[in-house]
């Protein structure tokens, strides 16, 4: 999946997994002094010279640096005792659950805008799916991210099918108390896509009028569409419930690029934000000292109260 090029994946077969022995690798006693104000999610792949390749050892060096959260997008492709595990280390370890991606994305080709009733009906059978991994590893929120525009269609009525087909996923996910956020991506790395920008978010959640349907706030990809981005932020910011970081130009670290994330995370605190922000970028440098580099990173734009 191009969007998620940059993060590596974990080779989970032929006893990868180790649950003994590894826990201690990499592992420091936990001291408050380590934490953040904002709860801020690694993902798999991150860290894994300083950790190891074995997930579970990987959240528990996420823990002992002070991260109170993770997210995944591979999620709900992974083995079914792996998610069990995964989940029990993180609620022993106190690291809250992210996003994971919900559906099949339409890089290409339009399904929700479009209308067909076949494409809608096989993301609603995504969204049941994602219910039970939800479930299973304890997440409030799964990212959608509606496809591809329809060339063939006017904007009106593209919109009109995308609010349609997120109600009925809405009135899955309520009895469920979990909610999807939509996630608008960049012109530039991924084209033709149907959403791209936060005030068409806030639209479509409007036009949805679900607790179900909120908005996934990606600091990356609006710096690149429509910067202005704490205004854009403060406008939008009751249909906000999830974001996610990655500096401009590169993706890669706060502190690497050209967006204020000292001030970005001031603003987020101030305003009570209590939800998790998903660290989706890649490491500026490779192996243990990149690693450290993204704690160090993290630490420093932390620094604002």
């Amino acid at each position: 999946m191009k969007r998620r090029n940059f993060i590596q994946k974990t080779v989970l077969s032929g006893g990868a997994i180790s649950l003994g022995g590894t826990f201690a690798f990499g592992r420091r006693p936990f001291s408050k002094k380590q934490g953040f104000n904002l709860k801020y999610a690694p993902h798999l792949g991150m860290f894994e010279h300083l950790a190891g390749k074995d997930p579970i050892a990987q959240l528990h060096f996420m823990a002992d640096q002070g991260f109170t959260a993770f997210e995944d997008n591979e999620m709900r492709n992974r083995p079914v005792d792996l998610q069990e595990q995964m989940a029990s280390t993180m609620t022993a370890r106190g690291l809250e659950m992210g996003v994971f991606v919900a559906h099949k994305i339409y890089w290409k080709e339009p399904n929700l805008a479009s209308g067909d009733i076949e494409k809608r009906n096989e993301f609603l059978l995504d969204i049941k799916k994602a219910v039970d991994v939800a479930k299973r590893v304890n997440a409030k929120w799964m990212t959608v991210v509606p496809g591809h525009t329809d060339l063939r269609k006017s904007l009106g009525y593209q919109t009109a099918n995308v609010v349609e087909s997120l109600k009925q996923a809405s009135a899955i996910l309520e009895p469920h108390g979990l909610t999807m956020v939509l996630e608008p991506l960049n012109f530039r790395d991924h084209p033709g896509l149907f959403l791209t920008k936060s005030p068409q978010a806030y639209e479509i959640c409007r036009a949805v009028d679900s607790p179900s349907c909120k908005i996934l706030f990606d600091i990356y990809h609006q710096q690149i569409q429509e910067g202005n981005l704490i205004p854009n932020m403060e406008s939008c910011w009751d249909e906000i419930a999830y974001i996610q970081i990655g500096d401009n130009p590169g993706r890669k670290e706060p502190t690497t690029g050209e967006i204020n994330y000292r001030n970005l995370f001031k603003f987020i605190h101030a305003k009570g934000f209590q939800g998790i922000l998903g660290m989706e970028h890649g490491n500026s440098k490779p192996d243990k000292a990149g690693e450290q580099a993204v704690i160090d990173a993290y630490k420093k734009v932390d620094d604002f109260l």
